[in-house]
């Protein structure tokens, strides 16, 4: 079978905690990674750009943020959405007060800033968790949008409230603005995702990692083998909201290219992004990408197998998605309430096995 790795033995410790120890898995993930980079912005068009691969690569990211606080250290948050506009907002003011500052830069200072928020509002998490730590961070969403929507200086008094990227270029190619190819908007989104999904997955193999695990599994006794709650809570809100914040801005500047809180950044936000994480598989990084995938290609095509193939009315067709994707949220938590990341572990385990199923 294609996927049996017998004869593939480890010499060392290194070796068998690569980031990858089967080759079948490497060959699979540098084929995508040369298909993403190599192949697809040749093809990319923009309709692909921005209703399904920006689209998808953003919200992977928002996922992947909010997997790394709820999946790996079970401190559950509400409140992506008002993080997302804080890193939204701190593109915005960044790009307009430093025109010359590099967009890449503006990015990661905006995790930052959204990392510094997320610490703040994590505090709570040191006394209380569970659903009163999901109030506390809904209550941290509702704030953050009332705050954006409120206080002039945030959108630079503009008389709508809407905040509008401005045209900025990384190493000559322009990536925000209308006039931005649809590849070079792709590339640039792919590439942040891709290290970024690389750094996390190393993170939550390290140390740091295995502090979340421990409290996530039993605080109790985490703290009496000497991991201290405060440090790792709190590291878990800053390196969660940096991801989420880099994906608000990204979610502004390379995809949407204006915002305006109450819309964009509502409490629907943070609902689904959350589903993405229970659907994909909790403490998953590879199920935060699943999760994403589900949620943003399903509804597209149930919409275009509806309305193209069956002539629904568009207005109908909504409605019927609705339905059709709470649906197959229900069926796939039946089926395996951990998660796509545990079913894709299911079959590699049978594969491994093949031909002896048990």
């Amino acid at each position: 079978m294609f996927y049996r790795e017998a004869g593939q033995f480890k010499t060392s410790y290194g070796a068998d905690q690569a980031l990858f120890p089967i080759l079948q898995d490497r060959f699979f993930i540098g084929a995508v990674l040369i298909v993403a980079f190599g192949v697809v912005p040749f093809f990319i068009n923009d309709y692909w750009a921005n209703a399904i691969l920006v689209h998808f690569l953003v919200y992977a990211l928002a996922a992947l943020g909010l997997n790394i606080l709820t999946g790996y250290c079970g401190q559950i948050s509400l409140g992506t959405g008002g993080f997302m506009a804080v890193g939204a907002y701190t593109t915005y003011k960044l790009s307009t007060a430093f025109p010359e500052l590099n967009l890449i830069i503006i990015v990661l200072l905006s995790g930052g800033m959204t990392a510094f928020v997320g610490v703040m509002f994590g505090l709570p998490s040191l006394r209380i968790k569970g659903f009163y730590l999901a109030v506390a961070t809904l209550a941290a969403q509702f704030f953050l949008v009332w705050l954006f929507n409120k206080v002039g200086w945030f959108y630079n008094y503009s008389p709508t409230g809407m905040i509008v990227s401005p045209p900025r270029e990384v190493f000559g190619f322009l990536i925000t603005g209308p006039e931005a190819s649809p590849a070079a908007r792709y590339l640039f989104c792919l590439s942040i995702v891709v290290i970024a999904a690389l750094a996390a997955k190393n993170i939550v193999r390290g140390r740091l990692g295995r502090n979340w695990m421990a409290i996530r599994d039993m605080d109790i006794a985490a703290e009496l083998i000497g991991i201290r709650p405060l440090q790792a809570k709190l590291s878990a809100f800053a390196v969660s909201s940096f991801y989420i914040g880099m994906a608000g801005s990204l979610y502004f500047a390379v995809w949407l290219g204006s915002a305006e809180p109450t819309e964009a950044f509502d409490i629907q936000q943070s609902f689904l992004i959350l589903f993405m994480v229970i659907i994909g598989g909790l403490g998953s990084v590879m199920g935060s990408f699943m999760g994403a995938a589900f949620m943003i290609l399903v509804p597209i095509g149930l919409k275009v197998l509806m309305v193209d193939n069956f002539g629904f009315d568009p207005a109908a067709a909504k409605h019927f998605e609705f339905m059709i994707l709470g649906a197959l949220i229900i069926f796939f938590l039946i089926v395996e309430p951990h998660g796509l990341a545990r079913l894709w572990s299911i079959l590699k385990e049978k594969l491994r096995r093949w031909p002896f199923p048990y």
